[in-house]
């Protein structure tokens, strides 16, 4: 059975009022990102404590953090990231979710992030290291501009790492908006299919500076449910409607809009027999 989850900072800003809106809906995951308009990444200790006990408080449970992990140059010294990276594994670990979402670097100024395969490899397989070990697997999501912005790469990302700890996020909505893709389930999905381990609902139309509602855009939002019921996809799928606002970080949907959203998402499900709680 799928599980519904959201980044709930796209209701609210205030974290509170984030988990009181998902319990409301009977939404039973969060993929935790920003906090009282910080990133999760950079909260004190006493501010994850806090959190953490909000998100009991209410029932839910962390289906994976959201952490920026990738979004950076990857000509920007790997020290440091990699030290950022341990940390988002300590988060993981604390909130008890056994995802990080992450990323796979853009290219420096006037370049193409291709010519920096070996580059984007070496890292993504110094990280798969730290976590051999561990009980987290890195999730990448495909977004235009790194070097796993297409199925095709997303691929050679996880077919070259080869560790079951490094599987791929699935966002239909990133092939629309990058490449103008409007049959991302019949060009990206069998791709993608082997090594997906988490899905982002998110619809889009050409052209469009917003989000759609699930369904309503270009994204075949239905199609991949349908793709997801056939394999009794039983993880998470993620809300991430962009319908206000949306950007390089986050974005913004605001309550009503993410209510018709999840609304259509359950709808759409129980249309092609994806069970989902």
């Amino acid at each position: 059975m799928a599980k519904l989850s959201a980044f709930a900072d796209e209701v609210t800003d205030d974290f509170l009022e984030q988990v009181k809106y998902l319990a409301g809906e009977q939404v039973d995951y969060i993929e935790i990102r920003f906090v009282n308009q910080k990133n999760v990444m950079d909260l004190t200790r006493d501010e994850l404590d806090e959190a953490k006990k909000m998100i009991a408080d209410h029932g839910l449970k962390v289906c994976a953090i959201g952490s920026p992990i990738g979004k950076v140059k990857i000509d920007e010294p790997f020290g440091p990231h990699l030290d950022k990276f341990k940390h988002a594994v300590d988060l993981a670990l604390f909130f008890e979710t056994p995802y990080i979402r992450m990323f796979s670097y853009y290219p420096p100024e006037g370049k193409r992030i291709g010519d920096y395969r070996n580059e984007v490899m070496d890292r993504m397989s110094a990280k798969v290291e730290i976590v051999k070990d561990v009980d987290v697997t890195m999730v990448h999501e495909n977004e235009s501009d790194i070097y796993g912005h297409s199925a095709e790469n997303c691929v050679d990302l996880v077919k070259t790492v080869n560790s079951p700890k490094f599987r791929l996020v699935y966002d239909p909505a990133n092939f629309v908006w990058g490449q103008k893709i409007t049959d991302n389930v019949e060009k990206c999905w069998p791709l993608m299919k082997p090594y997906i381990a988490h899905i982002h609902i998110k619809d889009w139309k050409i052209g469009e500076d917003l989000g759609s509602i699930p369904g309503r855009g270009d994204g075949q939002i239905k199609e991949l449910l349908a793709e997801l019921a056939a394999i009794n996809y039983n993880g998470c799928l993620t809300m991430e409607p962009h319908l206000k606002a949306g950007g390089q970080f986050g974005g913004d949907t605001g309550p009503e809009l993410f209510s018709k959203a999840i609304a259509a998402v359950r709808g759409l499900a129980a249309e092609v027999g994806l069970k989902c709680e």
